[in-house]
């Protein structure tokens, strides 16, 4: 028997999960995301625009905590993010979302009677429609280390993420100058090596006066 209507949006688990710590010469990198997952026995609902939920492109609303996110229309009035990128799988195993990231959006797998209504375990790439864009470079937050991010000493080993302004209570003390595949590529000046991901993992930083 075929299951009834699809439900008009994927209900948010959590929304803003802290920023992960950068550790050191050795560390992972941070971010915030959102889990987002379906109701027992029920898919996620299109926008029309294409088979999968929230594939790149397409646009969400903007979601909360026990709120929904939706598909909507990237020229409505409700598209508040565009997904960069979509990847099926763990984020902890996928690709390394676009530099332009501001959030991402752990979806969660739905088992349905079709691949119409089912949806495999993934993450979407978002970038927020308007400002602000935590994501960029200085800002202090969003998934990625990239170059022009700042960071500061939490404990020994381990740093994390703040505002480039100083406008945070945690002042920076390093800039991220440089992105690389070794620490033997960085500049002289490189006083912190921070691991990024991807296809330059290594993150040269120099301590700011």
């Amino acid at each position: 028997m075929r299951r009834g209507a699809l439900p008009k949006a994927l209900l948010v688990c959590a929304v803003l999960v802290g920023m992960y710590t950068l550790t050191a010469c050795q560390g992972a990198g941070r971010g915030e995301a959102a889990a987002v997952a379906a109701p027992a026995g029920a898919g996620p609902t299109r926008s029309g625009q294409g088979p999968v939920f929230l594939e790149a492109e397409e646009c969400a609303s903007r979601g909360r905590a026990a709120a929904a996110i939706e598909e909507v229309p990237c020229a409505g009035p409700a598209a508040a993010a565009r997904v960069l990128a979509r990847f099926n799988g763990p984020l902890a195993k996928g690709p390394r979302c676009p530099s332009a990231t501001d959030y991402v959006l752990h979806i969660t797998a739905v088992d349905g009677v079709s691949e119409e209504d089912s949806a495999p375990e993934g993450y979407a790439c978002m970038r927020n429609l308007r400002p602000p864009h935590p994501g960029d470079p200085g800002m202090g937050g969003g998934p990625l280390t990239v170059v022009g991010d700042c960071v500061y000493t939490e404990r020994r080993g381990v740093v994390k993420e703040t505002a480039c302004d100083g406008s945070p209570a945690r002042p920076p003390e390093y800039l991220v100058t440089r992105t690389v595949r070794t620490r033997a590529d960085c500049p002289p000046s490189t006083a912190l090596y921070v691991q990024v991901g991807g296809g330059t993992p290594i993150g040269c930083a120099r301590r700011l006066a």
